[in-house]
């Protein structure tokens, strides 16, 4: 037995009918085509399924599609604007912040999340924002320097979150 699901995804209205155990994750990825939100645990450890949804970033491994029903869905594929990248993205290449860029799309949008609450966060609150986000091939200091000046980069350039 399928439920219909309709959601708001990247600005644009979302409806399909999925099976009542389907995570958002894989709604996303299996039913949007969306495959920027990566799988990386399916235990909400790593992080890099985050997406943001109604503002607030969370991992959408931990969650089923049915439980955002009637929500705002921000992917990573929603985050720049049309070719442009966004200035957060810009930081993230002009720092080195990623390496294989298997967790980038979840740091992208927890960094988003971080900066959202404080437009600029210290490198400590950067490191405690990014609790629950896991990167096996950085020692995270690219990450935050990325996080850092794409704040900065956002402060001064009027970049939305």
């Amino acid at each position: 037995m399928s439920i219909d699901v309709k959601m708001i995804v990247n600005g644009k209205p979302v409806r399909r009918s999925v099976e009542p155990g389907t995570l958002l994750v894989h709604f996303i990825r299996n039913e949007l085509g969306l495959t920027g939100t990566h799988v990386g645990c399916d235990t909400a450890q790593c992080g890099a399924c985050s997406v943001s949804v109604d503002g607030r970033v969370i991992k959408s491994c931990s969650i089923l599609a049915a439980q955002v029903q009637d929500c705002s869905v921000l992917t990573i594929e929603g985050v720049a604007g049309g070719e442009e990248l966004h200035l957060l993205q810009t930081a993230f290449l002009q720092c080195h912040g990623l390496q294989c860029g298997y967790c980038t799309p979840g740091m992208i949008m927890t960094a988003l999340d971080i900066i959202g609450e404080n437009s600029n966060p210290s490198r400590e609150e950067i490191a405690e924002g990014l609790d629950g986000n896991l990167c096996r091939c950085t020692g995270y200091h690219n990450i935050v320097d990325a996080i850092e000046l794409g704040a900065r980069m956002m402060r001064q350039g009027g970049g939305s979150v």
